[in-house]
């Protein structure tokens, strides 16, 4: 998943002119096609192209895996009539395994990233017939949300987000753009470093942070220091106060 190294789902160092070497490496697989069926959570299983030319949110990542079976499980049959947009998509591992296994629309769920990602976002879409269900769309984190972007969806979906450290104000900034008062962002990563504890306590001050433990699989993803939590927008002063800071 967008488990990446670019501003706006963090796979391009480029708009910061930030080398490399400051970005820990990590394992990346060849190119090729996946069937995902989220341990069998699936009827059909999910056939994704992975590309890596384009960054690091062309590969699948565990973040992605967790949040995605967690709204299966958890989330089925609660999501009819709700708008739904997910933030860094990749190739769109989330949005898919949702529009195929939990109960949605009539709306579509708008899949979104950088530019770059488009392509491999509407491949993916069209291998799994759901461009009646899913929309790709792009979304830059800190750039004014594109209005064919529902304004305040009522759901957020952000897996592996959180890698380069530069992005975090950018991808607060988006939240805060996005969460309505009566949205929610279901929201998972893996800790790596401290830097991601920095961006949980960046998170905490500008929002209303909840972490998720009705997951029967949370125990073991917990081991590999993966997350899932609820993020919402804050009301009153305290929404303002976090909005300025």
């Amino acid at each position: 998943m967008s488990d990446s190294s670019r501003p706006g789902s963090a796979n391009s160092n480029d708009a910061f002119n930030i080398s490399e070497f400051l970005v820990p490496p990590r394992e990346l697989k060849a190119a090729g096609q996946s069937y995902v069926s989220f341990d069998g959570l699936l009827q059909h299983p999910l056939l994704l192209k992975e590309d890596l030319k384009e960054g690091c949110g062309g590969q699948l990542w565990p973040a992605g895996m967790v949040l995605a079976k967690y709204l299966l499980r958890r989330h089925h049959s609660t999501l009819i009539d709700k708008t739904i947009v997910e933030l860094g998509a990749g190739g769109g591992l989330v949005g898919l395994g949702v529009a195929s296994g939990c109960k949605i629309g009539p709306s579509p769920i708008y899949i979104t990233d950088q530019a770059p990602m488009l392509p491999l976002m509407e491949a993916n879409i069209a291998l799994n017939n759901l461009s009646s269900s899913v929309q790709a769309a792009v979304l830059d984190w800190g750039e004014p949300i594109s209005d064919s972007i529902p304004k305040h969806p009522d759901i957020i979906l952000a897996a592996d987000c959180v890698y380069f450290e530069p992005a975090f104000p950018l991808l607060i900034s988006t939240l805060h753009d996005l969460l309505g008062s009566n949205s929610v962002c279901y929201f998972c990563f893996k800790k790596r470093r401290r830097a991601d504890l920095r961006f949980l306590k960046m998170a905490k001050k500008a929002f209303q942070v909840t972490e998720i433990n009705d997951d029967p699989d949370s125990e073991t993803y917990k081991r590999e220091n993966i997350f899932v939590y609820a993020i919402r927008a804050k009301s009153g002063p305290n929404k303002a106060a976090g909005a300025a800071s």
